[in-house]
């Protein structure tokens, strides 16, 4: 049975072609990310006086935790997921998304442990960063700084493993811009702004503590 794959010598015994559409993918994945952040932005504006940023950030937090833990997670712990007969809505994600990263479905080990790591660990800390935020903790930006790292490095070591592998796991250029380059993308810019924000407030913090003590 072929794939759709690249490189075309990549070797899947055992593959089941995808099942559902990239629209029913597409479609299902973006409204259901939808109504999350639609769900935590309500249900934020009832926690108190809490700033607009805070409240994005719950919406952010929230939904990368989910998709760390529900969408990465069964790609971690469900290794044959290609060769399901009667494959679930998970299984498609990941057959799909493979045509823009090969790596995926040929679970390579590198890409596993990534996504293992996510999963296990940065998924539940995203949550509680949305529970940090809400309750107004004390250790809310240093979490939200510590989590920011890890995502990207995540990426860091995801972008160059595999230029260091060939950089050839996409079918075509859409999929590399689409879904290598563009799915990708929200993990290295969001990242990026809540640790400078994180990163601020906890020097004025320590710099107002300075401040008291002397």
């Amino acid at each position: 049975m072929g794939h759709p794959y690249a490189p075309a010598d990549l070797e899947l015994p055992g593959f089941v072609p995808l099942q559902l559409s990239q629209g029913q993918i597409l479609v299902t994945y973006i409204g259901t990310s939808l109504f999350v952040l639609l769900a935590v932005w309500l249900i934020s504006g009832k926690c108190g006086r809490l700033s607009k940023t805070d409240r994005l950030l719950m919406c952010w937090w929230a939904f990368t935790g989910l998709t760390h833990i529900l969408i990465e997670g069964p790609f971690v712990f469900t290794p044959n997921f290609f060769m399901k007969e009667n494959p679930n809505f998970f299984d498609e994600v990941w057959k799909e998304y493979s045509k823009g990263d090969s790596r995926y479905v040929a679970r390579d080990t590198a890409t596993v442990t990534v996504e293992g790591i996510t999963a296990v660990l940065e998924g539940p800390a995203s949550l509680l960063a949305v529970y940090a935020i809400a309750s107004r903790k004390s250790y809310s930006h240093i979490l939200q700084f510590t989590v920011c790292l890890g995502q990207l490095y995540g990426c860091l070591v995801y972008f160059i493993t595999a230029y260091l592998d060939g950089f050839n796991f996409w079918a075509s250029a859409f999929y590399f811009w689409a879904y290598f380059i563009g799915a990708n993308s929200f993990w290295v810019w969001i990242p990026t702004l809540i640790a400078m924000r994180s990163w601020k407030k906890i020097c004025a913090a320590i710099g107002a503590e300075k401040v008291k003590t002397k």
